[in-house]
């Protein structure tokens, strides 16, 4: 992809023609402290100690509450979760392979978080040595450096690419496996692909069958990857030149053989679009045109491509949450700018692209990989996310890559004076280093639900769902007064928005006023009718103030949609419960432990249950349960005796 050039001289292994740091650089990597063999498992090593900090994290009340620590569909490798991992698109998402590693997780560490994190930093780790071989075998194919200039410069991306702080979201955050599961197949489909254009013919057929195996286990990882043919067609243009620049020299014989190999994997990507899509419409994500019109995505798209760029840069102030404004007009400062930038650098490119050809490649792969983020189709609460960046930032961390190589070439070969070669690379060591201390502080950002999203509000005080986030967690610390202030917050940030009514409504079921809490969850589940969350704590509210039939309706609905929720089978209990009719209530509980076996609800609903039938063994059994889950709750019910005769 890059093609940097400031001379002809090919430098190689023996250089001592120039004093001072680059040969020393370029011998060390050849002959010295590291060898070839030694780089790409050291680089992997390096990785992993960076973001180490991530073992000490836990999961956080951002998905992961759904997609982990309240989830028990997921909880093994037998049959059952194996069948629901290929079936489900829970939260916008069909990740069968991502969910497989889930499920050893639990069978290898349970529910504690330091497996999983451990788990996603081994992965993402592994990317490094993966990206490492993929761009040696790129700017070989763009520059004329020697191999220990080209090894450098490979090595300077990818410690760019792996250490970049954009990664952290994308590491510590455990419910995003997803990205580094398929960044690292995703590499690997590219690397496959990459050697299979320097084999011979029958070689080259397995190579390539390899690569389209891979690809379909990156695409069973995340849908995102659906854009590698797009991809594959820019390295196929450039470095690779199988597709000339021209639009003519597309259609001849040697052509038309590249666009047929491009065929499976074409049907394989617009399979995945089509599956990613169907699973973000089927959970209700996709953002209405009603909302955000056609004319608001030429904004949204122009800012996405300016945001990212930026934060490459100089990544400040990064965030788990951009929120999206209410209204997107390109005519706001706030996208005007990107846009005029986004519109320059295009320009720039383009004109430049006989000269320098690695430039307009590189940003139209950036755009290509953007494209399912970028806002045309938009999906959930945000404008941008850090982790939309892993895998449009490859071609940055080429260019800086290859950038650094021409340095150490043009010193090498006297083009550059020693000592602005010294300062260039002392200034990349500086800015690597410093990426890397930004990672590690980056990830512990997500260290528990409260320093994440205090630390939002912090970067972004004008994340109306951030403050959100906030009070719900000074909620549950029995912090009211200071929760209610945060949720007022949101709804001077966003007075349209009908999620604060959720946060109070569970702040009303707190204080015992659910009276209250029912007309809030009311007005959230008219604004939201397919949230299950909603729904059950609107019937358990109703439950509560003596409405058990109207309960009913909202209960029923939540089940029909997720039909595995225990906390609905507990509420539907005690509606059936306070209706008369203990034998299904009885029933429900059942169902509801055998989801979710350290359910207190449920094991409180057996013990209310059976005493009313009475069956005082059975509620004194249930107890014994209700008392190892929840003491208090227990305490609170009493001493159970079976009378003796």
């Amino acid at each position: 992809m890059p093609d940097i050039k400031t001379a002809e001289l090919t430098v190689g292994p023996p250089i001592v023609s120039i004093e001072g740091t680059p040969g020393v650089l370029t011998r060390s990597l050849s002959a010295g402290l590291l060898r070839p063999w030694m780089i790409a498992p050291a680089l992997a090593l390096v990785t992993f100690l960076v973001f180490l900090p991530v073992l000490w994290n836990g999961f956080v009340a951002w998905d992961d509450q759904i997609n982990l620590y309240d989830n028990p569909s997921y909880r093994g490798l037998t049959w059952p979760y194996i069948r629901w991992m290929f079936s489900n698109v829970t939260m916008g998402h069909w990740i069968p392979l991502t969910w497989l590693t889930f499920g050893l997780d639990y069978v290898l560490w349970e529910m504690r978080p330091v497996g999983y994190h451990l788990t996603s930093l081994v992965i993402f780790a592994a990317n490094a040595p993966a990206f490492y071989f993929v761009a040696l075998r790129l700017l070989r194919r763009s520059t004329s450096f020697g191999e220990s200039t080209l090894r450098l410069s490979a090595v300077t991306a990818t410690l760019f690419f792996a250490l970049h702080p954009l990664r952290a979201e994308s590491v510590a955050w455990a419910t995003e496996r997803r990205d580094v599961l398929s960044g690292l197949l995703y590499l690997l489909t590219v690397l496959m692909y990459l050697k299979a254009q320097d084999e011979a013919e029958e070689r080259r057929r397995w190579l390539l069958a390899g690569s389209l195996g891979l690809y379909v286990l990156a695409l069973v990882s995340k849908a995102s990857v659906m854009v590698l043919p797009a991809a594959l067609i820019v390295l196929d243009v450039y470095p690779l030149r199988r597709l000339g620049g021209r639009w003519r020299e597309w259609v001849g014989p040697t052509a038309r053989a590249v666009w047929v190999e491009k065929i499976p994997f074409v049907v394989l990507g617009v399979a995945g679009a089509a599956v990613g899509y169907y699973a973000q419409n089927t959970n209700s994500f996709i953002t209405p045109l009603e909302r955000y019109p056609v004319t608001a995505r030429p904004a949204m798209v122009l800012y996405s491509l300016w945001f990212y760029l930026d934060k490459t840069l100089v990544p400040r102030g990064l965030s788990p949450l951009y929120e999206l404004p209410v209204q997107v007009s390109l005519l706001d400062r706030q996208f005007l700018v990107p846009a005029l930038a986004v519109t320059a650098i295009t320009t720039t490119v383009v004109l430049l692209r006989r000269r320098w050809p690695a430039g307009l490649a590189a940003w139209v792969y950036y755009a290509i990989a953007l494209g399912p983020v970028i806002g045309i189709v938009h999906s959930g609460y945000q404008l941008t996310c850090d982790r939309y960046s892993y895998l449009p930032g490859i071609g940055f961390a080429l260019i800086i890559g290859a950038a650094a190589g021409a340095v150490v070439r043009g010193g090498a070969a006297g083009v550059l004076r020693p000592p602005l070669v010294k300062a260039v690379i002392g200034l990349m060591l500086v800015w690597l280093g410093a990426l890397a201390y930004l990672s590690a502080q980056q990830v512990q950002i997500w260290r528990d639900s409260e320093s994440l999203w205090r630390y939002a509000v912090e970067v972004e005080p004008d994340c109306s769902l951030c403050h959100g986030n906030v009070g719900s967690r000074l909620l549950e610390q029995g912090y009211h007064q200071l929760a209610m202030a945060e949720f007022e917050r949101v709804k001077a940030l966003r007075p349209e928005s009908k999620k604060v009514n959720f946060y109070v409504g569970y702040m009303y079921v707190l204080r015992g006023d659910f009276s209250q809490a029912v007309a809030n969850f009311q007005q959230y589940v008219a604004e939201s009718p397919n949230d299950v969350e909603g729904l059950n704590n609107l019937g358990a509210a109703l439950i509560n103030v003596g409405r058990a039939r109207e309960a009913m309706e909202p209960l029923e609905r939540a089940l029909k949609l997720k039909p595995r929720h225990a906390g609905t089978h507990v509420s539907l209990g005690f509606a059936y419960l306070g209706l008369g009719d203990q034998a299904r209530a009885i029933t429900l509980f059942r169902e509801a432990i055998a989801l979710k076996y350290d359910s207190p609800q449920a094991w409180y609903g057996l013990v209310r249950v059976n005493l009313e039938t009475g069956n005082v063994a059975a509620a004194h059994t249930a107890w014994g349960f209700l008392g190892l889950f929840d003491p208090k709750l227990a305490a609170r019910v009493g001493p159970i005796f079976i009378p003796t005769w």
